[in-house]
């Protein structure tokens, strides 16, 4: 479960990168940089969905110590 949550977060961050890359780079009135943002908002929600199922599931349990 953590590696796929890991893969998740670094592929969200590569789309945050290339858009980053996207907005410096890119001078064409191409939409790269609204697709990539797009596709990241898509893979967080859709990660924000496989915890709350996850949960709901039984697979992983939220941490009860406190701090």
């Amino acid at each position: 479960m953590k590696i796929v949550l890991a893969l998740v977060l670094v592929v969200i961050l590569l789309t945050l990168a290339s858009a980053a890359v996207f907005l410096i780079r890119d001078t064409s009135k191409t939409d790269n940089m609204v697709k990539a943002l797009t596709w990241r908002i898509g893979l967080s929600f859709a990660l924000f969905l496989f915890l709350m199922f996850s949960w709901w599931m039984g697979w992983i349990e939220p941490n009860k110590r406190p701090f």
